[in-house]
């Protein structure tokens, strides 16, 4: 039998994932950031047991991503970082996707029942 902590922390993990494949590879500028992370966090809280989606692309990453003369890069890991609180059954989750060692790092901080 799942409980309703593990529940809750596979919700998380099925956010994250839909989150990461579903962005990773858009364009972004320094002048789309604020928009791209609010289409982020609005289409993740969209899912069940959501509660709160914060997404942060860092602008000064971004401008030291871009490596050609069109003015923008690809969405990747690198470039964002990303904590969400899921709920489910009085159980929340909350995580965090941030950069460790040179690599998007999706963790689960805390779980409260």
């Amino acid at each position: 039998m799942v409980t309703d902590a593990q529940q809750a922390c596979f919700e998380a993990g099925i956010k994250f994932g839909s989150l990461y494949h579903q962005f990773a590879g858009t364009p972004v500028s320094p002048d789309s950031t604020r928009s791209l992370e609010a289409a982020m966090a609005e289409a993740i809280e969209n899912q069940p047991f959501c509660e709160s989606v914060d997404v942060t692309i860092h602008d000064n990453r971004v401008a030291e991503a871009i490596d050609h003369d069109n003015g923008y890069t690809e969405l990747t890991g690198s470039l964002m970082t990303v904590e969400m609180r899921i709920s489910y059954e009085g159980v929340t989750a909350r995580t965090r996707m941030a950069m460790e060692d040179g690599y998007p790092l999706m963790e689960l901080r805390d779980v409260d029942e």
